[in-house]
């Protein structure tokens, strides 16, 4: 199926399972409805199965976004507790479409959990609740982490109660966007060896193929994938030894949950004490739009700049400072129910800064950037951090594991599968590259091309699904077409103003032009942080001035929540009449708010207050009693506040 198709169904409403081989265009198809959607004002909710294939969509984890956390099972008190959070039941109530990437990786109860709260939530008994659901993945890749002894058939989430239930419209990508065609030049393609391997249909000619590659010189800027981590480890730490020069140490802070905080650990391909030298080979591991780089981007260290940061021992880690001038981050301390929150930084103009070096690193596109720290977190349904984990987001990268090739696109690969042990490795990482001309394969064994019987089982049936979905809606004319996408648009509460839709379709427009513009600046090397200028609170004014939700600001200006709350608070000192007053809060929390600030204030407690003489948000958080989340009071305070 092509993309437009794919699209032409998405906009009907129903609900659909998004797949096709690793470069078809999954993600891509994706963001293009999302941004439909947004355009016309329908609540879309994206989110993905892991925190790292979130952060590719700008989304969640579909176990915060949801409630069920950790969890596999509710009960039915679980499920009144949930219902009982005003935060999250507002959530899922006014969402009409739910967005779930990189659906082969989460377990078929936790996607059963999502549905039996939707339906409790949205007091609705069809699939989730009623609300249109994607889901897009590849049930070729790797599968969910289970339990001892659960087999892929407990796994997979196509076996879940929840995936019947929904009678998901099949789409099954067949356009190629990673593989480059070799057939020109009387080679094999890639792409056909993959398909191949999907049907299990491999040809002696493939396998020869694959084997001729073991003599391939490839780009010494190459990325050697393993099966096992002790390979990966070994290499690394070999080449680094062989390096001279000064060693430079990272190390990790984290705050919160300790095992929320392991389990962050797990996700984040880095380490507590990341160790350095210049001349390293090393991948950025989070998406970074501002820097453009993207997890997978490769290059090789080349030097440690000074970067500004906060001298507070008193925060749990330094923040680096985003500008020459005031505007380092503003947040406190959060402890919610009894639950250990992230420290969160505060701002001080008294605060000295002193610098830390920070890597150099030169990407193989040839620009240079700096790697500056990055946050993982866990955020419980109404948004506040249970865990944290922050560290420089590098890895070193001379080797690395299959596992953690997933989701990347390499030009070069070094893969090893001689001591292929699960269903599938070689199936992924294969699929990392472009062309056969990038592999050098130093081995298979007899497990290395043979994918899951079942969910090779399952694709075969997605397949005949797809082209008869195909079928059928290409007999629809593209009256009718056009009809059953403004239908559902209007279902869902969107708009089809078409001054709307071209005002967001501007917004978008700015908004890229600026992070180009952010990308260029970064080029160079002076210029090593942050750009907290006029020009980034001018972004934030514009969606402000359209009557966006901060969630909604978040995700397309691709920064955290908190940070926006700061812009508004900035440009509302700067400008009294700011169009924010959609964002007030209700009368009540208002005056509650507001009774507790005069009380700090007049108690006048030095431990209640910031440096700059503002009131830390965790006094009035515990005058409150509770009663009222961090987020709410953070909004009151701006308009209360001159």
């Amino acid at each position: 199926m092509r993309q437009s198709s794919a699209l032409d169904i998405l906009k009907t409403g129903q609900n659909v399972f998004l797949t096709g081989s690793a470069g078809s265009g999954k993600t891509y198809t994706l963001n293009q409805y999302i941004d439909y959607l947004r355009a016309r004002r329908v609540p879309v909710a994206v989110t993905a199965s892991t925190g790292i294939a979130a952060t590719h969509m700008n989304g969640t984890t579909i176990h915060s976004w949801s409630g069920i956390g950790i969890k596999d099972e509710l009960s039915d008190r679980d499920l009144t507790t949930l219902s009982r959070k005003q935060f999250l039941a507002d959530r899922l109530k006014d969402t009409a479409v739910l967005v779930i990437d990189e659906i082969s990786m989460l377990h078929a109860k936790q996607l059963n959990l999502v549905s039996q709260v939707l339906k409790h939530i949205r007091k609705n008994d069809k699939a989730f609740g009623g609300i249109q659901v994607v889901v897009a993945g590849d049930f070729f890749q790797l599968p969910p982490i289970g339990s001892k002894g659960e087999t892929n058939r407990e796994k997979f989430a196509f076996m879940s109660e929840a995936w019947l239930d929904a009678k998901f419209h099949i789409c099954y990508l067949s356009e190629q966007h990673r593989q480059i065609s070799e057939a020109a030049n009387g080679g094999l393609d890639l792409d056909d060896i993959l398909n191949q391997i999907r049907r299990q249909e491999v040809t002696f000619e493939s396998i020869a193929a694959l084997e001729a590659t073991f003599d391939q010189n490839v780009d010494i800027k190459r990325t050697r994938l393993y099966t096992h981590n002790l390979n990966v480890n070994s290499i690394n730490d070999k080449e680094l030894a062989a390096l001279e020069g000064e060693m430079m140490r990272f190390t990790a802070t984290s705050t919160g949950d300790s095992k929320l905080v392991e389990t962050l650990k797990k996700t984040v391909r880095t380490q507590d004490d990341l160790v350095l030298k210049v001349g390293a080979k090393v991948m950025f591991i989070k998406n970074n739009t501002e820097l453009g780089v993207s997890n997978g981007t490769m290059g090789e260290l080349i030097g440690f700049a000074a970067v500004k940061i906060n001298d507070d021992s008193k925060d749990s880690s330094d923040d680096l400072i985003e500008d020459d001038d005031d505007s380092a981050e503003s947040e406190t301390d959060k402890n919610v129910k009894g639950k250990s929150k992230k420290a969160i930084k505060e701002k001080s103009k008294a605060k000295k800064p002193t610098t830390q070096k920070m890597p150099v690193v030169r990407l193989n596109s040839g620009r240079e950037v700096v790697a500056e720290p990055e946050e993982w977190i866990i955020e419980d349904e109404t948004g506040d951090v249970l865990a944290s984990y922050e560290q420089v987001p590098l890895c070193l990268a001379w080797a690395i594991t299959i596992h953690k090739s997933q989701g990347m696109t390499l030009d070069a690969a070094e893969i090893d599968l001689s001591r292929t042990f699960e269903l599938g490795q070689g199936y992924v990482a294969l699929s990392r590259l472009k062309s056969l001309a990038g592999l050098q394969l130093l081995g298979m064994n007899d497990m290395s091309l043979q994918l899951d019987p079942l969910a090779r089982g399952a694709d075969k049936r997605f397949l005949v699904l797809s082209e008869e979905a195909d079928a059928n809606y290409s007999m629809l004319d593209e009256e009718s077409m056009t009809q059953a996408h403004e239908k559902f648009i209007l279902k869902s509460g969107g708009t089809l103003s078409k001054s709307v839709i071209d005002a967001y379709s501007t917004l978008q427009k700015k908004r890229r032009e600026q992070q180009q513009a952010q990308i260029d600046k970064k080029q160079k090397l002076g210029n090593q942080v942050s750009d907290k200028s006029d020009s980034t609170l001018l972004a934030t004014r514009l969606l402000l001035e359209e009557s966006l939700s901060i969630a909604e600001i978040s995700q397309a200006r691709q920064l955290s929540q908190s940070t926006i709350m700061r812009h508004i608070a900035d440009l509302k000192s700067q400008d009294p009449s700011l169009a924010c007053d959609h964002l007030r809060p209700e009368d009540e929390v208002m005056t509650a708010v507001g009774n507790a600030y005069v009380a700090i204030k007049v108690a006048n407690n030095p431990n209640d207050f910031n440096d700059d003489g503002s009131i830390k948000l965790r006094p009035i958080f515990d005058h409150l009693k509770q009663s009222i989340d961090y987020n709410a009071i953070r909004l009151a305070l701006i308009f209360i506040t001159p």
